[in-house]
This record gives structure tokens, sequence and C-alpha cells, in this order.
């Protein structure tokens, strides 16, 4: 059974946009929210060369990486063809309003990875430990 991490209210990530949530050690998280008020997770990195796909453009249940329009799907990270490559994605619980992610996956998930560094930093939710 997964113990879940409270990260926010789904009013506060931006519609068609995104929020960081940062961790201690490794790549940020980003929780993404689409015009139909559902809400996924993936690690804030795209698999082609490390952007933050928090800064990009979410559309369905796509995100479009800011650094060279790369489409990743929101629901399973995968990069939409004819481009390849996955960024892990988080499993995300929504429990009246409010915004869950599994705990042992924040801890775990993508810890060895550079985290991105282009463009201006957005303010970051802290995950409490």
């Amino acid at each position: 059974m997964s113990q879940w991490t409270p990260i926010c209210r789904v009013e506060d990530i931006p519609v068609l946009g995104s929020r960081r949530v940062a961790r201690p050690q490794g790549v940020d998280v980003a929780v993404f929210r689409n015009d139909q008020d559902q809400v996924f997770a993936l690690l804030d990195r795209c698999p082609h060369k490390g952007g933050p796909l928090s800064q990009g453009i979410v559309f369905g249940t796509s995100v479009a990486c800011p650094l060279h329009n790369w489409t990743i799907g929101l629901e399973d990270g995968s990069a939409k063809s004819p481009d390849e490559g996955c960024t892990p994605r988080f499993s995300v619980l929504v429990s009246d309003g409010v915004v869950h992610l599994d705990s042992a996956e924040l801890a775990s998930l993508g810890l060895g990875l550079e985290r991105p560094v282009a463009g201006p930093v957005r303010r970051a939710l802290v995950v409490a430990d």
C-alpha cells in the first residue's frame, strides 16, 4: 500500500500549466494540470536534452518541452513519435481537492540525474521530510 505526500491543492496548479516540487536531492518533480482538471506528475527533465518540462506548454494530456518542442505524454512520460525517450512519471492521488504524490517514488525516482538549468527559475513547492 502506498503512502502519499500532500503537495498542493489542485487550484494551486495553473490550468494548462505546472508547479515544480523541489526535493532534497535529485531532479525536481513537475506537477501538471490540463484543461479537464486532470493532474499528472513527471520528473522535471525532458528525455532529449534535459529541458525543464515544468516550463513547457500543456495541451490535452501532453506537454511540449520548452527547449526543442518535443511532445511528452503526461500519462506515461514517453516522447511522441518520431522522437524517442521517456522520463519517469509519478503516481498521483487527488483527494478532496488536494494533490498527493507517492512518498516512495518521491524518495527514489530520478535521484541520479542532473537538474535542468535552462530558463528562469520559478517558485518551487518544497516537500517536507
